[in-house]
């Protein structure tokens, strides 16, 4: 899909503002560090996987949903600024066709660690950017390989409570860093944001960054 890109007429106009449909700190912290201003405001939808749903569809219309249903939101509210942009993200951990979601038990996340222990596994990452000329998705793929891991050291790990809250049972910037052998892809998708696809959409609806 192409993105339109703003102009240089319009450099000169004010800056938008812009909404992250997202609680993950990791997002936030993701997008400090390229500058951005934003301000958070979570998505509140439920986050399920459709019948016979690709995990690239799924993740894309996740992204999607959360910044819609965010735009929604505050255009309900009677926000009249049409300025506003909202970003949403997914991301997922793929695995022999299947996805992983976060671990609702330790047993759980055990049981992940041993899926992806010694074995390369796919992390599908979608950004999505809607204001009031549409909406516009981006997807990042990315292959990460973990070394094994022993069920005492999964059962450590999980003891930390990095695990409980991410996707596959681990955290590349975190504790579990020491399990990822080798990465061929997005640091940043990994994480839960691509900032090469998020900077090309924000670039595209002329948000600014690197400036006060």
């Amino acid at each position: 899909m192409a993105i339109p890109i703003i102009g240089p007429e319009d450099a000169r106009l004010p800056a938008p503002r812009l909404m992250l449909a997202s609680a993950s700190p990791r997002r936030a912290q993701l997008l400090r560090q390229i500058g951005v201003a934003f301000e958070v405001q979570p998505a509140q939808l439920i986050e399920r996987r459709g019948v016979a749903e690709t995990i690239e569809s799924c993740v894309s219309r996740l992204a999607q949903d959360k910044a819609r249903e965010v735009y929604a939101r505050l255009r309900g509210a009677g926000d009249s600024r049409t300025d506003a942009l909202v970003l949403g993200a997914d991301t997922a951990v793929a695995i022999d066709g299947r996805m992983l979601g976060k671990p609702c038990d330790e047993s759980e996340a055990l049981t992940m660690l041993a899926q992806l222990s010694g074995r390369t596994h796919e992390v599908v990452s979608a950004v999505a950017l809607i204001d009031a000329r549409g909406m516009h998705c981006l997807l990042s793929r990315s292959r990460v390989r973990l070394r094994a891991i022993t069920v005492p050291e999964a059962r450590r790990y999980w003891a930390s409570g990095e695990p409980a809250d991410k996707a596959g049972a681990y955290a590349i910037q975190g504790f579990g860093a020491i399990f990822v052998q080798d990465l061929q892809g997005s640091y940043s998708g990994v994480m839960g944001l691509p900032l090469f696809e998020t900077a090309q959409l924000l670039d595209a609806a002329g948000m600014p960054r690197w400036r006060d």
